[in-house]
């Protein structure tokens, strides 16, 4: 049966063609945001034949005494919930299985949310969840999610969490078998400045092809979030949770493969910020960013679409290197900074290639910005980011920050991020890997050439030689002599 994604169906016509369906039954517990999920069943009538109860604990105290208290005292986090699916759901298959197991597909919905409070002082969000069965006496399946409320009103945000409740529940029954249209109908009846969703997973037997990474990658891409993360293990983090108080440390690439000079840049830039005498080694976390644009052809225009599987292939590598991996739309390195501000008040660091300096000092990349490049310079060269730039070889000549000449009505500003240690050079590199360059070995790697593994960290010659990533030709190498210049640099 094909799945088609009904853009038309109002939220009172989901929840009603739910309660509608004999074999859908379930309970709701809700907390903080009022109730407004079961609210949109009761409203849409019919609701006795799905809702088998309703509840929310409120108070602490009944909340801990209902769902366990949590190691740590959270009580909108992924945990919470998890622990209300896990007693809701268990409760319904206790006292009901043997009276209706034969003929229900049983589900539980939970949500524990933080809305705008009386003197707006914090940010509205929470987690989100349906454990449920799509056959009578099945296995359950999870689907879970965390939403930013971006309406300045508490009853718009409480709206706001009604309809998206409403649009989870029918796409778990209704548009599972196609988890981007499952996605996309999450969207329905709200706008993209009212909520954000920037993490989701689908766990249980019947989403085991599903990729949550893939996943992530298309809620960036569908404008749901501007960033997604996910750790080494390829499982779905929630940003503000997974770097919440935490020292960061960035760096961005095509990754397309991971060569030597990737790693190099990696060790040393870290190495370096953890030198910083204002940053505690023990809260350091290091991310790997693709951005949407890094995902599609040096050539391709904004419209161009990204290839998936090319883009598993990049994070295959990376999680197997132990990276946690960050995609998100953020073409401008001040909207990266200006992110991660919002969840962690330490130190920043960004590890970059000098070309990467002299973009961020091209000032017609802030023409949209009325403050043009001193804007973006006030939240990229914030107390808490530094710079750390790796060299470039350039006609024999190692680049980098000394030989740095920015344009000259620049150049006090520049000097002034110098002398405030907003910037520095990455010492004790390897002069070695400066000839080499991702392009170039990608492009031996397709041509099956003799010799393009030393210049790729040998885990990563495992991957590509064994999964056939990036135009490798398994089982059929053609080997062809590299080509040089004079100097040795490939070309």
């Amino acid at each position: 049966m094909t799945v088609i994604h009904n853009k038309d169906i109002a939220t009172k016509q989901k929840a009603l063609a739910i309660n509608l369906n004999p074999s859908v039954y379930g309970s709701f517990a809700e907390i903080g945001a009022g109730q407004d999920v079961a609210a949109n069943f009761f409203k849409a009538g019919a609701s006795s034949g799905t809702i088998a109860k309703t509840m929310s604990a409120y108070d602490m105290t009944f909340s801990d005494a209902i769902y366990g208290v949590q190691q740590v005292r959270r009580y909108v986090s992924e945990n919470r919930l998890i622990s209300m699916l896990e007693h809701e759901y268990g409760l319904l298959i206790e006292r009901l299985a043997e009276q209706r197991g034969a003929s229900t597909t049983f589900f539980a919905f939970s949500d524990t949310v933080s809305a705008l409070n009386y003197n707006k002082t914090n940010d509205g969000h929470g987690w989100m969840g349906v454990r449920f069965q799509l056959k009578p006496n099945g296995l359950y399946n999870d689907v879970v999610l965390h939403v930013k409320l971006l309406d300045n009103d508490n009853n718009l945000q409480q709206q706001a969490v009604g309809i998206l409740g409403v649009n989870l529940l029918y796409a778990c029954f209704y548009y599972h078998e196609i988890p981007p249209v499952f996605l996309l109908s999450l969207m329905d009846n709200l706008s993209r400045d009212r909520i954000q969703i920037d993490m989701i997973r689908f766990e249980g037997p019947d989403f085991t092809k599903v990729d949550n990474r893939l996943m992530s990658l298309h809620l960036v891409k569908y404008g749901f979030s501007d960033a997604a993360l996910f750790g080494p293990d390829g499982k779905n983090m929630q940003p503000s949770e997974a770097l919440y108080k935490k020292h960061i440390v960035v760096i961005r690439g095509r990754f397309r493969p991971v060569i030597n000079v990737h790693m190099d840049m990696l060790n040393t830039g870290v190495k370096q910020f953890l030198q910083e005498p204002d940053v505690d080694t023990k809260r350091v976390v290091v991310i790997t960013e693709l951005t949407l644009q890094s995902l599609k052809e040096r050539d391709a225009d904004e419209t161009a679409e990204i290839d998936e599987k090319d883009f598993l292939d990049r994070v295959d590598i990376l999680c197997s290197l132990g990276q946690t991996v960050l995609i998100s739309n953020f073409h401008e390195y001040y909207k990266l900074v200006a992110y991660l501000s919002k969840i962690t008040y330490l130190k920043l660091g960004m590890v970059l290639g000098y070309p990467n300096l002299e973009y961020i000092f091209s000032e017609e990349h802030y023409t949209d910005l009325p403050g043009g490049i001193l804007e973006s310079f006030a939240t990229l060269f914030s107390r808490k980011v530094k710079l750390f730039i790796y060299p470039t070889l350039r006609n024999g000549l190692i680049w980098n920050c000394l030989r740095f000449n920015p344009p000259a009505h620049l150049i006090d500003l520049y000097r002034y991020l110098i002398a405030n240690n907003k910037i520095e050079d990455i010492r004790h590199f390897n002069e070695n890997n400066l000839h080499v360059e991702t392009d170039n070995v990608l492009q031996l790697i397709k041509q099956g050439a003799n010799g393009w593994e030393k210049y790729v960290p040998q885990e990563v010659v495992k991957i590509i030689k064994e999964r056939c990533l990036f135009g490798y030709a398994c089982g059929n190498e053609i080997i062809k002599e590299k080509t040089t210049t004079g100097n040795g640099e490939i070309f």
